[in-house]
């Protein structure tokens, strides 16, 4: 096990058993600072050295970089409760994430960047979803600019290499009448499209279903991102009300996947409606709903929650192949 594997178990670990998102966050950002280290021993000194090590994780690096089983990941593993692994094996087999954001919109990065980042974690693919031009706020993409994007997206991908394949998408407003904001055949064009609702939240619960369950039906539409809107962090946001078996029936009935948002503000859907849409038969997405490139690692604590209600890697379409993942558009109902 490379240092950087040990550390990302650990971290996956820790936030089972409940722990503070900042120590999780320690040694997530330790994974990141060892993840290009040459193979061989780093003695605890020299790892200290490195940005965003501390004494702990420099001697779960040391350790785990002659081959030994570092102890503090040992003592942890000895502790876990079955469900524990069977969310690790999840998350150990994810191959990719539907919802990333770039410096086009309001994201802080380049492609290129995230592009490294999803490869370096092990994703065979990744969607850029930028945000649909409506969200003026977030500098969305008209279609001139999101036709732009496409051609920048196949030269990252020629750049990139056959393993990795950064697709097309769009994080693309849900209207009032449940249309989206981007011109149909545009959104013909793209790989996966997310559908967002971020106006009007408060809405009555009547509109709101309808709204999403037309928006869930669209046969361009692939995911339904955050379907509650909720923020729980901060002064936080109550969750939208809907009627959520009416949308979860929709969803399961065209094949539009749940997003299971892993943005640690967010962690929606809540988890009675995670049950709820697990139960109506839904697919799912886990995704980050990244900014930045490492806010990629947020993708364990989605597929934590998918575990713990029994889900397994046939529901969860981030851990499908390029080629499942893209046939299933065409062969849903």
């Amino acid at each position: 096990m490379r240092p950087d594997e040990a550390l990302r178990r650990i971290a996956f670990l820790l936030e089972w058993r409940g722990a503070s998102p900042y120590r999780v966050r320690a040694f997530h950002t330790a994974a990141d600072a060892v993840r290009n280290l040459p193979p061989g021993p780093v003695d605890a000194d020299r790892a200290r050295q490195l940005p965003g090590v501390g004494p702990v994780t420099a001697e779960v690096i040391a350790q785990a970089s002659t081959g030994a089983a570092p102890r503090y990941l040992a003592r942890l593993e000895t502790e876990a409760d079955p469900g524990a692994r069977a969310g690790w094996d999840l998350a150990a087999g994810s191959t990719g994430d539907c919802h990333l954001h770039s410096d086009w919109s309001d994201g802080g990065s380049p492609l290129q960047d995230m592009a490294d980042a999803a490869r370096a974690l092990g994703h065979r693919w990744a969607v850029l979803t930028d945000h649909s031009p409506r969200l003026t706020i977030a500098h969305g993409l008209s279609r001139e600019r999101l036709e732009s994007q496409l051609e920048a997206v196949a030269a990252v991908n020629a750049r990139t290499g056959p393993d990795f394949r950064l697709l097309t998408g769009i994080e693309c407003d849900i209207l009032d009448d449940g249309s989206l904001d981007q011109d149909e055949d545009l959104l013909g064009r793209l790989d996966i499209v997310v559908a967002s609702v971020h106006s009007k939240l408060r809405s009555d619960p009547e509109p709101m279903t309808a709204r999403m369950v037309a928006a869930v039906r669209n046969p361009h539409v692939d995911v339904l991102g955050h379907c509650t809107g909720r923020i729980i962090t901060g002064r936080g946001r109550p969750q939208s009300r809907f009627d959520a078996e009416a949308v979860f029936a929709a969803c399961a009935e065209a094949g539009t996947a749940v997003e299971i948002n892993c943005r640690p503000e967010r962690r929606d859907p809540p988890d009675e409606l995670l049950v709820l849409a697990a139960a109506a038969g839904c697919r799912f997405a886990v995704d980050t709903d990244a900014h930045a490139p490492e806010q990629l690692h947020w993708q364990s604590t989605g597929y934590a929650r998918a575990a713990r209600i029994g889900l397994g890697a046939d529901r969860l379409i981030t851990t499908w192949s390029l080629e499942r993942l893209l046939t299933s558009r065409t062969g849903r109902p």
